[in-house]
């Protein structure tokens, strides 16, 4: 199987559309800060976003090992298992960031405001998962998939400011 990241890199509009409005880019996988994962796994990033955050893959492997999150602010959350959970969260909920309570309502009023300044937002979305082969979920199981992970990956996921050895803050507060 090719691997998605090749595949988003082959598929322009699938790739515009993870850039904006899913604030993800294969092009900013340097994290500004030296960091390590407390439990010692390894820690690789691969893509970032236009404030400074950035997404790492942790543990040995491929696209299927657990990524985490962390913002240029001192915090970090594990996102997703796996390369295709994240980007189908990014096509269906781009808004995720925001969703801190992990509400439908909350989620559809996000959503509302990225339609009314892209209303060729779902059609778009829509190209760029089949260019990727990739089903969507729903927004709602989308998030609930997130919050599961987010507040259940436990100390293996801890992010560490390596320079001086404090821990992250979590992304979310539950």
């Amino acid at each position: 199987m090719e691997s998605l990241i090749a595949a988003v890199r082959e598929q322009e509009e699938a790739a515009r559309f993870l850039v904006w409005p899913g604030d993800f880019d294969l092009d900013r996988g340097d994290h500004v800060e030296d960091v390590h994962l407390a439990s010692g796994a390894a820690l690789e990033g691969f893509a970032g976003d236009g404030t400074g955050g950035t997404y790492f893959f942790c543990g040995e492997g491929g696209e299927e090992r657990p990524i985490l999150y962390a913002d240029s602010e001192g915090r970090a959350a594990l996102v997703a298992i796996g390369l295709p959970e994240l980007v189908r969260l990014l096509l269906v909920a781009p808004w995720w960031r925001d969703c801190q309570a992990f509400t439908d309502e909350e989620s559809r009023e996000l959503e509302a405001e990225y339609l009314e300044d892209q209303p060729g937002l779902m059609a778009r979305r829509d190209r760029a998962a089949a260019a990727l082969g990739l089903t969507l979920p729903n927004p709602a199981d989308a998030l609930a998939r997130l919050r599961a992970v987010a507040t259940q990956s436990g100390e293996e996921f801890v992010l560490t400011f390596t320079p001086e050895g404090y821990t992250y803050e979590p992304l979310f507060t539950l």
